[in-house]
C-alpha cells in the first residue's frame, strides 16, 4: 500500500516456522545441541577469522588500492580492447597493450563490475574473504599480476590461503569434533541413567509384586488349614468318608485294566510309528552331516578365496563393458554374467542350508548379498522378456557392482571404516534432515530478497537464481558447497546497483550462508565421522585385548584338561586292568582301608621300657600274614 508500512522483510521471519520439526527427533536434537554448545569457541575462531582478514585486507589496501581499474582501450575512444577485459599497467613487469592502436588507460570500473578490488576497506575484506574460501582466489591473484607484475602478490595471497584457510578456518572441524563428543557423551550417559532409573522402578515393582504374592500365599494357606481341619471333622462325625476312598481305588483299577487292553491294541501303530521315526532319525543324521560338511566348505579358506576371485571377475566383466564395443565382446559379457550370477546364486543356497534362514539372514553383508543376487535373477528374467526400457536395465545391471563391497567383509582396517559409517548414519540422517531444514529456510529468504531480480543483464541468462522454490533450493546448495559461490555474490549484488551501501549489505546474504553452511554444517559431517572411527578404534583394541585374555584362559583350560585327560586315561588303564585279571573275587576286596602307621617314638617309657623292648614293639608292629604262620 502506498505510503504504509513494508513488511516484506518481517514476513522472512516465517520461514524459520521448520525449526520447530527439531523437538520432534531426539537424534537432532544431539546435533543441534553439540552445534549450539561450539558457539562459545566458534566465537572464537571467528574473532582470529576476523583479525587475520582485517590485517590482510589492511595490507591490501595499502598495496593494491587502486590497480583493478586500468585496462586496454582503443587510441581516442572509450571502447575497450577484449569482451572481457583484464587489468594492465602503464610500465614494468605488469601486463601491456601490445596491439597497434591501444593504449592502458585507466577508467575502467574494475573486475566483476567493480566488486573485486582492494579500493576501501569493506572491498578489500570482501575480496580477502573470497580468497580465504578458495574459490577464485586464483583470478585475483592473475589480475593483480597484470596489474602491477608478478614479483609481490604472490607472496601476498599464498601466504594468505596457508594462514588464513589452510589452518585457521580448519580450527571449525576440531571444535565441532570436540563438542559433538562431548554432547553425545552426555546423550549417552542420559540414556544410561533413564535405563537405570526404569530398571530400579522395575524391581521396586517386583519386590511389592511378590510381598503381594506373599501375603496372599499366606492368606491361601490359612484357608486351607481351615478347610482341612473341618474336613477331619466331618471324617471322625461321619464314616462314608472312608468308604468313598476305597471306591476311587476300584475305579482306578478298572481304568488301568482298560489301559492294558487299549496298549495290546496298538501295538501295531505303535511298531509302525517307531519305524517310521528311526528312518527319519536316519534322514535327519545323514542332512546333519551333509550340513556340518556344507558348513566347513562355505568357512573354509579356500571358498573365501574363490568367492573374491568371481567378485573381482564380475567387476572386471562390468568395466570392460564401453561404447561402440565389438557384438563378440557383448556375448562374452551377457555369458559371464550369467554364469557369475549361477555361481552367486548357489554360494547364497549353500550358505541358507548350511548356517540355516535364521543365521543367514541375522549377518548384514548376507542379507546384502542375497539383495544383490535377487536384484541380479531380475534383471536377467526383465531382459529375456523384454519388459522394461533400456534405462531400466542399466539402473539394474549397477547392482551387480555392489559386490565389490564383499571385499570389505573380510578386510579388517576396511571394514572397520565400513561399521564407522554405518554406526554414523543415525547421526548423519539427522544431520541430513538439518541440512534441508536450512537450505529451506536461505531458499526462502533469498526468494524474499533475490526473487526475480536477476534479470538485470538481457544479454545473458543467470542459471543461478532465486525466482522458484527448486531453483532456490538448488542454488543455496551450490553455495553451500562453494562451488562458484562468489558469482552468484556478484550477481546478487549488481541486483540490487552494484558495488554500492546496499550491495554491500546484501552480500552479507551469501556470507552467512556460506559460513554457516559450509564450514559448520559440512563439518559436522567430519566430527561424526571422526568420532564414530575413534569409538570403533576402542572397540577393536578393547575387542583384542579380550580375545588375549582369552587365548590365555584357553590355553590354561587345555593344560587342564590334559591333565584331566592324563588321569582319566590312568583310570582306564587301571579299570582295563581290572577287567581283564576276571570277575573272581579277591581278599584285597574284603581288607579295611589301610591305617596310617604311628611311628615309635623315640625315648623310653617309665625310663625302663626302651625303643627295642619287646612288649614296646609288639602292638605297633603288624603281625607276619597266613603263609608264615603256616611255614612255622
Amino acid at each position: 500500500k502506498p505510503g504504509g508500512l513494508d513488511v516484506k522483510a518481517l514476513r522472512a521471519f516465517r520461514v524459520l516456522r521448520p525449526l520447530r520439526l527439531v523437538s520432534g527427533v531426539p537424534s537432532l536434537q544431539i546435533v543441534l545441541n553439540s552445534i549450539m554448545k561450539a558457539m562459545v569457541p566458534l566465537l572464537h575462531i571467528s574473532l582470529l577469522v576476523l583479525f587475520v582478514i582485517i590485517i590482510y585486507a589492511i595490507i591490501g589496501l595499502e598495496l593494491f588500492i587502486g590497480r583493478m581499474h586500468k585496462t586496454c582501450f582503443f587510441i581516442g575512444t572509450e571502447n575497450m580492447v577484449d569482451e572481457d577485459p583484464v587489468p594492465c599497467a602503464f610500465a614494468g613487469n605488469g601486463r601491456q597493450c601490445l596491439q597497434n592502436g591501444t593504449e592502458c588507460r585507466g577508467k575502467w570500473i574494475g573486475p566483476n563490475g567493480g566488486i573485486t578490488n582492494f579500493d576501501n576497506f569493506f572491498f578489500a575484506m570482501l575480496t580477502v574473504f573470497q580468497c580465504i574460501t578458495m574459490e577464485g582466489w586464483t583470478d585475483v591473484l592473475y589480475w593483480m599480476n597484470d596489474a602491477i607484475g608478478f614479483e609481490l602478490p604472490w607472496i601476498y595471497f599464498v601466504t594468505l590461503v596457508i594462514f588464513g584457510s589452510f589452518f585457521v578456518l580448519n580450527l571449525v572441524l576440531g571444535v565441532l569434533s570436540g563438542e559433538f563428543s562431548k554432547e553425545r557423551e552426555k546423550a549417552k550417559k542420559r540414556g544410561d541413567f533413564q535405563k537405570m532409573k526404569q530398571k530400579q522402578q522395575m524391581e521396586e515393582d517386583m519386590v511389592g509384586y511378590m510381598d503381594w504374592l506373599m501375603q496372599a500365599e499366606e492368606i491361601i494357606a490359612e484357608e486351607q488349614g481351615n478347610t482341612d481341619s473341618a474336613s477331619e471333622k466331618k471324617r471322625h462325625k461321619f464314616g462314608w468318608f472312608g468308604h468313598s476312598d476305597d471306591g476311587s481305588d476300584e475305579d482306578e483299577d478298572e481304568e488301568n485294566k482298560i489301559y492294558i487292553d487299549d496298549d495290546e491294541g496298538c501295538c501295531a501303530s505303535c511298531c509302525a510309528r517307531i519305524m517310521a521315526n528311526s528312518i527319519c532319525e536316519q534322514l535327519c543324521r545323514i542332512n546333519f552331516a551333509i550340513r556340518k560338511t556344507c558348513r566347513a566348505a562355505v568357512k573354509s579358506a579356500l571358498f573365501y578365496w574363490l568367492v573374491l576371485l568371481l567378485v573381482f571377475l564380475n567387476t572386471a566383466a562390468s568395466a570392460s563393458e564401453h561404447y561402440d564395443q565389438p557384438e563378440w565382446l557383448t556375448r562374452l559379457q551377457e555369458t559371464a554374467n550369467r554364469i557369475l550370477l549361477s555361481l552367486f546364486t548357489l554360494e547364497m543356497l549353500m550358505k541358507m542350508y548350511s548356517l540355516g534362514f535364521r543365521v543367514y539372514f541375522k549377518a548384514f553383508f548376507n542379507r546384502f548379498d542375497c539383495f544383490v543376487v535377487c536384484g541380479g535373477i531380475l534383471e536377467t528374467i526383465l531382459v529375456e522378456l523384454e519388459v522394461m526400457p533400456p534405462i531400466g536395465i542399466a539402473v539394474l545391471r549397477c547392482v551387480r557392482l555392489l559386490r565389490i563391497f564383499r571385499v570389505t567383509r573380510h578386510w579388517s582396517s576396511l571394514s572397520n571404516l565400513v561399521t564407522s559409517l554405518l554406526n554414523s548414519m543415525k547421526s548423519i540422517a539427522s544431520l541430513l534432515l538439518l541440512l534441508f531444514l536450512f537450505l529451506i529456510i536461505f531458499a526462502l529468504l533469498g526468494m524474499q530478497l533475490f526473487g526475480g531480480k536477476y534479470n538485470f543483464d538481457e544479454t545473458q541468462t543467470k542459471r543461478s537464481t532465486f525466482d522458484t522454490f527448486p531453483q532456490a533450493l538448488l542454488t543455496c546448495f551450490q553455495i553451500l558447497t562453494g562451488e562458484d559461490w562468489n558469482s552468484v555474490m556478484y550477481d546478487g549484488i549488481m541486483a540490487y546497483g552494484g558495488p554500492s551501501i546496499l550491495g554491500m549489505i546484501v552480500s552479507i546474504y551469501f556470507v552467512i550462508l556460506f559460513i554457516c553452511g559450509n564450514y559448520i554444517l559440512l563439518n559436522v559431517f567430519l566430527a561424526i565421522a571422526v568420532d564414530n572411527l575413534a569409538t570403533v578404534g576402542k572397540n577393536v583394541d578393547e575387542k583384542s585385548d579380550d580375545d588375549e585374555e582369552e587365548e590365555d584362559e584357553d590355553d590354561e583350560e587345555d593344560e587342564d584338561d590334559e591333565d584331566g585327560e592324563k588321569r582319566k586315561m590312568e583310570e582306564e588303564e587301571e579299570d582295563d586292568l581290572d577287567d581283564g585279571e576276571g570277575s573272581a573275587l579277591k581278599v584285597t576286596d574284603f581288607a579295611p582301608p589301610k591305617e596310617k602307621i604311628v611311628p615309635i617314638p623315640d625315648g623310653s617309657a617309665f625310663y625302663c621300657l626302651g625303643k627295642t623292648n619287646p612288649s614296646w614293639v609288639m602292638p605297633t608292629t603288624p603281625s607276619p600274614p597266613y603263609s608264615q604262620w603256616k611255614s612255622c
